[in-house]
């Protein structure tokens, strides 16, 4: 093979690499950072990306971008390593893995270091020695273990600071037996921390204390033939031990621990951790890595760390993954620990029980990739599938790229309005609706309404896309010169017939069609008989969905305008009368009826109103008193 030319300055640049540590930047034409990478030794890291062999999908597209590239040199690897993540999290390279999934799963937090201390939510671990439980996957976990806790222990839910200096009233939940009141100083605090060894108890695993009182309570409102009450207390044993379900036992030791693995379709890969605390398995979440799929997963999976684990406050005692780089785990490990602040050990297990954990891991990354490409072949299929299909039926030479659908609404001919919405590779796409104001047509004339609508498109995107064409801009980014590729009209063949008039009038030669409500059938210009699709194909319920948008968004608009008008006032229509000089009318009488009815003089008393002003509004309510006023010499 021949050897590529870089270039001059890039040839010398790759030639005086040094044999460091440290970072390195690619940058595009433009001087964008496309990809930040860390390196034990930079001179043969970067070197390997500009050899003349053969790359990964991945880095074969971010190589043929590569106009330059920078280099950081450090001092060690861990040093980096923790380089490498400041630039990712700063300037997020489109070709490095960039967790998209930004939420914050739920903690439970005790700060037992105050005298009578409050369950609360957070959404971040802080290190302000608080205890904290979870993180609990979705919030109705959290809901339910919050209500079992203040079923059984009536904990406090006030911010007060406590103990206060003079004790207060103690609110409704004491009443009900919610909580010991301590504001009130119902309870001491060695009573209350009595009460809070069960609750560290509950949230540590142990349900029992929790499931044995309720049952108490449940027996006794049921022997007291209060069965409602019974029942009530019977679905919060369940919610109880359906928690006792979840969170499956997968060793009988206290283990804090994530399990990682990762699964790839060639395209993309799937992250998945597991959360196990207290030896129990809380759940797991996945995470996308787009491009990723084809890349060594050990390398994926070292880049997926720095990133899930950045922040350090989800950092758990143990860590075990996939794969690894070959010598990475020590330095991973290292930088783990700092991020923590405390001991933390990195594990790529190959055989026993943390190998079936990390092998569990690996089949819900592998089953969330499956359901993720299956929802996105469905949305294929809905959107630019059909959108292909649809031109392929209507005859057209090219894709739809961009459909566009019209309708008119009005009250009785009374405000007018057209609407446009356009749906892009058969998504829609909201920046590019329009409305219009029908100005031509008098009455409730829908076929002259839509013809002034797409006269008034055409006219204007026509004017537009010239304009552009001659400053050497693209067509897309104007407010209409993106022309559509296919039309679609709310209507049979006549409204068909009056918008290609409209078009034909511009000389623009469009693709159109109609969707007739009756048999939601499809007409073409100039067809006889109309093509009938059958209603479960994507195609027909593409060209439902653009129409029936068009006729919310035209009958939206038209509303907007209906209620403006009906809350117009008459005092709006008097020139010289400013918001400031209505609103003093209304004040000072009440009522455009009163106004109406009061003479020059009163108006004239009006605070902020002058002779000339109380004149204009005496003449606009009685034009026939001031008609016959001025004929009189």
């Amino acid at each position: 093979m021949s050897r590529i030319n870089w270039g001059e300055n890039l040839e010398l640049k790759i030639s005086m690499l040094p044999e460091s540590p440290g970072c390195y930047l690619m940058k595009d034409a433009a001087g964008t950072i496309i990809y930040v990478g860390k390196a034990v030794n930079l001179k043969n890291r970067v070197r390997s990306y500009f050899r003349d062999t053969e790359h990964t999908p991945k880095v074969a597209a971010m190589i043929s971008h590569i106009a330059d590239f920078d280099i950081l040199l450090c001092e060690s690897n861990l040093e980096a390593l923790c380089l490498e993540c400041n630039l990712i999290k700063e300037h997020k390279p489109y070709y490095n893995i960039l967790l998209k999934d930004d939420k914050h799963y739920p903690y439970l937090r005790l700060n037992l270091k105050e005298p009578f201390p409050r369950l609360t939510l957070a959404r971040r671990m802080q290190k302000d020695g608080a205890r904290y439980f979870g993180p609990y996957i979705g919030a109705t976990a959290v809901k339910q273990i919050i209500d079992a806790v203040r079923d059984v222990f009536p904990l406090r839910t006030c911010r007060k600071k406590l103990p206060l200096a003079k004790p207060e009233r103690p609110c409704i939940n004491h009443d009900i037996g919610k909580c010991l009141a301590p504001c009130a100083g119902k309870c001491s605090e060695a009573e209350y921390w009595d009460m809070m060894d069960g609750v560290l108890s509950f949230l540590n695993g142990d349900y029992g204390l929790v499931i044995d009182k309720l049952t108490a309570r449940m027996n006794a409102a049921a022997e007291k033939m209060e069965y409602e009450q019974a029942a009530v207390i019977r679905d919060k044993i369940r919610d109880v031990k359906g928690l006792m379900e979840r969170q499956i036992a997968i060793r009988t030791d206290r283990s804090e621990q994530d399990i990682i693995a990762l699964a790839g379709d060639g395209l993309d890969a799937m992250a998945q951790i597991i959360y196990v605390r207290g030896g129990r398995m809380l759940g797991g979440d996945h995470f996308l890595l787009e491009r990723e799929g084809g890349e060594d997963p050990g390398e994926v999976l070292a880049d997926f760390l720095t990133q899930v684990y950045s922040e350090g406050t989800l950092i758990p005692r143990h860590v075990l993954v996939q794969a690894l780089p070959e010598g990475m785990t020590e330095q991973l490990e290292q930088w783990l620990r700092q991020q923590k602040g405390s001991a933390v050990t990195l594990a790529t297990p190959k055989r026993g029980e943390k190998h079936d954990l990390v092998l569990l891991a690996e089949k819900n990354a592998r089953d969330a990739l499956e359901k993720r490409n299956a929802r996105a072949a469905v949305r294929e299929e809905r959107t630019s599938g059909a959108a292909a299909s649809l031109g392929r039926i209507l005859g057209l030479d090219r894709y739809p790229r961009r459909i566009e659908g019209y309708d008119i609404s009005n009250t009785q001919g009374v405000l007018s309005v057209g609407s446009m919405v356009v749906f892009i590779d058969g998504a829609p796409a909201k920046k590019e609706y329009r409305q219009f104001r029908i100005r031509t047509v008098e009455g409730a004339n829908d076929f002259a309404s839509l013809n002034e609508v797409l006269g008034r498109r055409f006219a204007h995107g026509l004017r537009e896309k010239a304009e552009r064409e001659a400053q050497g801009l693209p067509a897309q980014g104007g407010k209409f010169s993106d022309l559509p590729d296919l039309v679609l009209i709310d209507g049979g063949p006549q409204q068909v017939r009056f918008a290609m008039d409209a078009l034909r009038a511009l000389g623009a030669e469009v693709p159109m069609f109609g969707l007739a409500e009756k048999l939601e059938a499809i007409w073409l210009p100039d067809a006889e008989e109309p093509i009938l699709l059958d209603h479960r194909t994507p195609e027909l319920q593409l060209v439902q969905r653009i129409r029936d948008e068009a006729h919310r968004t035209a009958i939206t608009h038209h509303r907007t305008l209906r209620d403006k008008a009906f809350t117009h006032s008459a005092l709006e229509d008097i020139e010289g009368i400013g918001p400031q000089r209505r609103k003093a009318l209304l004040k000072h009488f009440g009522s455009v009826k009163a106004v109406r009815a009061a003479s020059r003089k009163e108006l004239a008393a009006t605070p902020g109103m002058t002779a000339a002003a109380a004149q204009a509004v005496f003449a606009h309510f009685h034009p026939e008193e001031q008609a016959e006023g001025s004929a009189t010499p």
